[in-house]
């Protein structure tokens, strides 16, 4: 028996696994065009029968956040959100600026606090949504 919420590298984006209330199990994808995880059972079996490859494999919560938070880095957009996926930005060109090839531990500390708080911002924009409610940030289409 699969223990969930579980979390998983997926090909291109990040998957999460999870149980409906009535005890069956529902995936949602994240779509890397508007940084949403959607509806999507499709992959469900493949996760659960895949030994962990290039293309498929488990991860942890905390891996599933940063890969997650790294893909919406990528998008643009309006809102607080993207002010600090600039901030993660800064420091990387910061470092490249100096001539460092790796950030420094203090750097990627605040990187991953940054993440994990841009990751919750996204959950409660998902559920204010859900609930009927005008979004706070929104994703530009290039």
């Amino acid at each position: 028996m699969v223990e969930t919420p579980a979390y998983f590298k997926y090909y291109g984006s990040t998957f999460v696994l999870d149980t409906d209330p009535e005890g069956n199990w529902v995936g949602h994808r994240l779509n890397i065009d508007t940084g949403e995880f959607e509806l999507d059972n499709r992959p469900i079996t493949e996760v659960l029968l895949a030994t962990s490859t290039s293309d498929v494999a488990v991860i942890d919560r905390d891996r599933f956040i940063w890969r997650t938070e790294q893909e919406r880095g990528r998008l643009r957009g309006d809102g607080a959100v993207f002010a600090l996926y600039e901030t993660i930005n800064a420091i990387y060109d910061q470092a490249a600026r100096e001539g460092r090839k790796s950030i420094t531990r203090e750097e990627l500390a605040l990187i991953k606090s940054i993440r994990r708080r841009t990751f919750k911002m996204w959950e409660d924009e998902a559920a204010r949504r859900a609930a009927g409610e005008p979004p706070t940030f929104t994703v530009r289409r290039p």
